[in-house]
């Protein structure tokens, strides 16, 4: 169990649900005193701390983390089968659209060596095409009436829903025949479902209505058409059709629309559309790994971006006493409060607990790079309006799975490389990327081992968004391994088995990441304000600088994307950086 794992929770459970703790515990003094000490040693912690260095290279910076490995959700999953080394992502998966980062985001991926132009010959674009490998979708008994796995020809990725709206596939669903004609009807018809609604209207009626209520109430489908569709949206949104506006579906090319006429809204961000291959091995971890290799060389030797890949840290290394950066694990931090008051303090007292026993740090700033949520709860004497925005954010919980079998010969029997399961305990079961680099091989021929990556998003149809957040969490930590193992075994027995696949003699290790609190939460328009400024944006106001006490994390945007993160990282260093520059002069 990786992720939130054992371990890395109880103590911030302690303080949320303990308010006298900041007054009973007494810290053991260090007497250690930095110029910067950030909290949270994810991407945008990582950052932080890289940014500010590379401003004042002879700064003392220390970066505290719970877990007990650097990266946050860029995490990584590693696996042996004899000699060989197998890779998955447990958490952040790509660095999506490079083009469109910003200049802060792309010159910190030059400046540790990540050259994003080289995935056109680590990725194998070519792969899964050369072994007639098509996206599939499985039909489960439970939701369906029988189990059914349909692959069909085609070249479309899982989230071009036009692959599944096929006659073809249609056809061949487990669904009742008034159902099939829906879906037909649906994909062909002119008929504007919301005619009764003027053109310069329409947009704000389909952001206020979920697309399960389009579908039922405006198109009249039969009941077995949401069921298909329920899941897609899980792996971005963390909920169903039931919580994510008929708006967003139509803008990811759901059907229902075609009689639709809209003025369509300017996109920024311009430039070509980019492949989705900018994939290391381990996901973002190598990201994290490169920005600790720009902070402490000892730690992680080597010196490219194909080399990260399988280079073995040197954890001893990241809290070297002689370091001028130190990155501190297991660690997690209770308390952050200025010494005297925020407006006239030069230092922050930092109190974080480690195999039970607490300690005090001095830092002449801080950046919060931990979760907005917890923010409240470390700094109790911040204005309540900051902290009722800080905690108004729910992290969406997922799961991220990576499972060892044995070979992938089932895959290539059936014909398939991702499989979508509308009713499955996990949505979507999907080949790993095919990306080689370095020293590091992915397992081409389907008789090799490889990694298959599982996605479950808990939530609870029905809820509110930020209530189906939180009911998904507590599922999460009151899921057992064995629970999980039991349902990865009967979900890939039943959807491989026509391949030959064997659960028992085939899955050789399961690694199951679970983040109760995974991707920021990002404004979901069916259940927030209509053209609320940006300015009022929770977020906005929650991070605000708060005397020598600075907001990152992708949380502090709203948006769960690496670059975000990073984007924040830079905005909290840059406010911090003038702080003590201000002190200094």
């Amino acid at each position: 169990m990786r992720g939130s794992h054992p371990g890395s929770f109880e103590i911030a459970h302690h303080v949320r649900d303990d308010k006298s703790w900041h007054e009973t515990e007494r810290p053991l003094d260090t007497r250690e005193q930095y110029d910067l000490v950030v909290v949270g040693g994810g991407l945008s912690g990582l950052a932080a701390a890289y940014f500010y260095r590379k401003q004042k290279p002879d700064a003392r910076i220390l970066v505290l983390d719970n877990h007990d490995d650097f990266g946050g959700h860029a995490k990584r999953n590693e696996f042996k089968v004899g000699d060989r080394l197998l890779l998955g992502y447990g958490g952040t998966q790509s660095i999506e659209a490079p083009g469109r980062y910003s200049d802060v985001s792309k010159a910190l991926l030059k400046d540790i060596g990540i050259d994003t132009q080289r995935f056109y010959k680590y990725y194998d674009q070519k792969l899964f095409d050369s072994l007639k490998l098509a996206p599939a979708i499985f039909f489960d008994k439970e939701t369906f009436g029988s189990d059914r796995l349909i692959a069909g020809p085609g070249e479309l990725p899982i989230a071009n829903i036009r692959q599944f709206m096929s006659t073809e596939y249609i056809n061949q669903m487990p669904i009742a025949d008034a159902a099939r004609v829906d879906l037909i009807r649906l994909r062909d018809s002119a008929t504007d479902y919301l005619a009764d609604i003027p053109v310069d209207q329409k947009r704000d009626a389909l952001l206020k209505m979920s697309y399960k209520d389009f579908l039922l109430n405006r198109a009249k489908v039969h009941p077995d058409v949401p069921k298909i569709f329920q899941k897609m949206p899980h792996d971005l949104y963390c909920v169903g059709i039931d919580a994510v506006s008929a708006e967003n579906c139509r803008g990811m090319g759901y059907p229902g629309f075609k009689g639709m006429t809209l003025p369509e809204r300017r996109r920024g961000g311009g430039g070509e559309e980019e492949p989705y291959i900018f994939h290391f091995p381990d996901g973002n971890a190598s990201i994290a790994r490169l920005l600790v290799r720009a902070l402490i060389p000892a730690a992680m030797p080597g010196n490219s971006m194909e080399d990260v890949v399988t280079a073995k840290a040197n954890y001893p290394a990241l809290d070297a006493e002689n370091n001028k950066v130190r990155i501190r694990l297991n660690s997690t931090v209770v308390a952050a409060k200025h010494i005297g008051g925020p407006k006239s303090a030069t230092s922050v007292e930092v109190t974080y607990v480690r195999a039970g026993k607490s300690y005090l740090v001095r830092g002449g700033t801080c950046v919060m790079a931990c979760y907005n949520c917890m923010v409240p709860y470390l700094c109790p004497e911040m204005p309540e309006t900051q902290k009722e925005a800080l905690a108004y954010a729910v992290k969406q919980p997922l799961v991220y799975t990576n499972v060892q079998i044995r070979n992938w010969t089932a895959f290539k029997k059936l014909g398939v490389h991702n499989i979508h399961s509308p009713g499955g305990y996990f949505s979507t079961i999907t080949l790993d990327f095919p990306v080689s680099m370095g020293s590091y091989k992915f397992p081409a021929s389907p008789e090799e081992p490889c990694v298959l990556h599982l996605l479950r998003t808990p939530c609870k149809p029905g809820l509110s968004a930020k209530e189906q957040f939180r009911a998904g969490r507590w599922e999460l930590y009151s899921t057992p391994f064995a629970t999980f193992e039991k349902e990865i075994r009967d979900q890939l027995q039943r959807a491989l088995e026509a391949g030959g696949f064997d659960a028992a003699r085939d899955i050789q290790a399961i690694a199951v990441n679970r983040w109760p609190h995974g991707y920021a939460y990002e404004y979901n328009q069916l259940f927030e304000p209509l053209g609320r400024p940006a300015s009022e944006r929770p977020c906005v106001i929650g991070r605000q600088p708060f005397g020598r006490i600075f907001i990152a994390n992708s949380d502090a945007d709203g948006h769960a994307y690496s670059n975000i993160a990073i984007d924040q990282g830079y905005r909290a260093v840059t406010e911090a950086l003038s702080v003590a520059d201000a002190t200094n002069r």
